[in-house]
Protein backbone atom coordinates (compact mmCIF):
# COMPACT_ATOMS: atom_id res chain seq x y z
CA UNK A 1 0.00 0.00 0.00
CA UNK A 2 2.90 2.16 0.43
CA UNK A 3 4.14 1.96 -2.47
CA UNK A 4 1.06 2.58 -4.81
CA UNK A 5 1.28 6.05 -2.49
CA UNK A 6 4.52 6.89 -3.02
CA UNK A 7 4.00 6.45 -6.92
CA UNK A 8 0.74 8.31 -6.51
CA UNK A 9 2.75 10.98 -5.12
CA UNK A 10 5.05 10.88 -8.09
CA UNK A 11 2.17 11.09 -10.36
CA UNK A 12 0.60 14.02 -8.57
CA UNK A 13 4.06 15.86 -8.68
CA UNK A 14 3.95 15.30 -13.14
CA UNK A 15 0.86 16.32 -13.44
CA UNK A 16 1.58 20.03 -11.00
CA UNK A 17 4.77 19.99 -13.71
CA UNK A 18 1.91 20.08 -16.42
CA UNK A 19 0.46 23.72 -16.23
CA UNK A 20 -0.47 23.81 -19.84
CA UNK A 21 -0.25 22.19 -23.17
CA UNK A 22 3.27 22.30 -24.04
CA UNK A 23 4.74 21.48 -20.17
CA UNK A 24 2.28 18.23 -20.22
CA UNK A 25 3.82 16.90 -23.78
CA UNK A 26 6.72 17.06 -22.19
CA UNK A 27 5.90 15.30 -19.10
CA UNK A 28 4.37 12.67 -21.67
CA UNK A 29 7.79 13.37 -23.92
CA UNK A 30 9.91 12.13 -20.75
CA UNK A 31 7.55 9.42 -19.36
CA UNK A 32 7.18 7.49 -22.67
CA UNK A 33 11.30 7.77 -23.16
CA UNK A 34 12.43 6.63 -19.87
CA UNK A 35 9.63 3.68 -20.63
CA UNK A 36 10.90 2.71 -24.02
CA UNK A 37 15.20 3.10 -22.99
CA UNK A 38 14.50 1.21 -19.77
CA UNK A 39 12.70 -1.78 -21.50
CA UNK A 40 15.20 -1.42 -24.39
CA UNK A 41 18.38 -1.66 -22.05
CA UNK A 42 16.67 -4.59 -19.61
CA UNK A 43 15.26 -6.44 -23.10
CA UNK A 44 18.99 -6.82 -23.77
CA UNK A 45 19.94 -8.14 -20.61
CA UNK A 46 16.63 -10.54 -20.17
CA UNK A 47 16.72 -12.00 -23.74
CA UNK A 48 20.13 -11.42 -25.33
CA UNK A 49 20.38 -14.00 -27.74
CA UNK A 50 17.26 -12.50 -29.45
CA UNK A 51 18.29 -8.94 -28.90
CA UNK A 52 22.32 -8.80 -29.12
CA UNK A 53 22.76 -5.00 -29.31
CA UNK A 54 21.13 -2.25 -27.45
CA UNK A 55 19.98 -0.73 -30.61
CA UNK A 56 18.16 -4.07 -31.65
CA UNK A 57 16.34 -4.19 -27.58
CA UNK A 58 15.44 0.25 -28.31
CA UNK A 59 13.93 -1.10 -31.87
CA UNK A 60 11.63 -3.76 -30.10
CA UNK A 61 11.23 -1.20 -27.36
CA UNK A 62 9.88 1.40 -29.27
CA UNK A 63 7.59 -1.17 -31.18
CA UNK A 64 6.41 -2.21 -27.87
CA UNK A 65 5.55 0.64 -25.89
CA UNK A 66 3.77 1.92 -29.08
CA UNK A 67 1.87 -0.76 -29.86
CA UNK A 68 3.15 -0.96 -33.36
CA UNK A 69 4.88 -4.57 -32.94
CA UNK A 70 5.78 -5.08 -36.35
CA UNK A 71 6.86 -8.64 -35.64
CA UNK A 72 10.26 -8.50 -36.34
CA UNK A 73 12.00 -8.95 -33.18
CA UNK A 74 9.75 -11.02 -30.27
CA UNK A 75 11.36 -11.95 -26.93
CA UNK A 76 12.22 -15.83 -26.97
CA UNK A 77 12.73 -16.31 -23.27
CA UNK A 78 9.88 -16.36 -20.50
CA UNK A 79 11.13 -13.39 -18.82
CA UNK A 80 11.76 -11.38 -21.76
CA UNK A 81 8.00 -12.23 -22.69
CA UNK A 82 7.27 -11.60 -19.24
CA UNK A 83 9.27 -8.27 -19.31
CA UNK A 84 7.39 -7.58 -22.82
CA UNK A 85 4.18 -7.85 -20.67
CA UNK A 86 4.73 -5.21 -18.55
CA UNK A 87 6.11 -3.05 -20.94
CA UNK A 88 3.04 -3.60 -23.23
CA UNK A 89 0.56 -2.86 -20.14
CA UNK A 90 2.91 0.18 -19.50
CA UNK A 91 2.60 1.53 -23.02
CA UNK A 92 -1.25 0.88 -23.11
CA UNK A 93 -2.34 2.09 -19.67
CA UNK A 94 0.64 4.13 -17.92
CA UNK A 95 1.22 6.57 -20.86
CA UNK A 96 -2.75 6.43 -21.56
CA UNK A 97 -3.16 7.57 -17.45
CA UNK A 98 -0.61 10.15 -17.33
CA UNK A 99 -2.25 11.76 -20.88
CA UNK A 100 -5.34 11.42 -19.15
CA UNK A 101 -4.84 12.56 -16.03
CA UNK A 102 -3.29 15.83 -17.37
CA UNK A 103 -6.19 16.31 -19.55
CA UNK A 104 -8.23 16.12 -16.66
CA UNK A 105 -6.34 18.39 -14.92
CA UNK A 106 -6.70 21.21 -17.64
CA UNK A 107 -10.38 20.34 -17.71
CA UNK A 108 -10.93 21.03 -13.91
CA UNK A 109 -8.97 23.86 -14.21
CA UNK A 110 -10.88 25.35 -17.07
CA UNK A 111 -13.93 24.66 -15.14
CA UNK A 112 -12.64 26.37 -11.73
CA UNK A 113 -11.84 29.67 -14.25
CA UNK A 114 -15.07 29.26 -15.96
CA UNK A 115 -17.44 29.21 -12.77
CA UNK A 116 -14.95 31.84 -10.78
CA UNK A 117 -15.87 34.01 -14.38
CA UNK A 118 -19.60 32.88 -13.76
CA UNK A 119 -19.65 34.23 -10.06
CA UNK A 120 -18.03 37.54 -11.28
CA UNK A 121 -20.72 37.90 -13.85
CA UNK A 122 -22.90 37.50 -11.31
CA UNK A 123 -21.89 39.55 -8.97
CA UNK A 124 -22.02 42.27 -11.62
CA UNK A 125 -24.96 41.85 -12.09
CA UNK A 126 -26.37 41.38 -8.00
CA UNK A 127 -24.42 44.96 -8.31
CA UNK A 128 -26.22 46.38 -10.84
CA UNK A 129 -29.86 45.17 -9.46
CA UNK A 130 -28.60 46.74 -6.17
CA UNK A 131 -27.74 50.23 -7.55
CA UNK A 132 -30.87 50.10 -9.34
CA UNK A 133 -33.01 49.51 -6.42
CA UNK A 134 -30.98 52.34 -4.38
CA UNK A 135 -31.79 54.70 -7.65
CA UNK A 136 -35.42 54.05 -7.23
CA UNK A 137 -35.19 54.55 -3.24
CA UNK A 138 -33.56 57.61 -3.21
CA UNK A 139 -35.87 58.81 -6.35
CA UNK A 140 -38.82 58.08 -3.84
CA UNK A 141 -37.35 59.30 -0.91
CA UNK A 142 -36.57 62.81 -2.95
CA UNK A 143 -40.18 62.71 -3.54
CA UNK A 144 -41.67 63.07 -0.21
CA UNK A 145 -41.72 66.45 1.57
Amino acid sequence: MADETRLERRLDRLIVHAENPRKAAVVIAAVTTTITVVAGLLMTVADHDGFPSVGSGLWWAVQTVTTVGYGDHVPATALGQIMAAVVMLLGIGFITVITASITGAFVARSRREQHLEGADTASAEQLRQIDERLARIEAALSERP
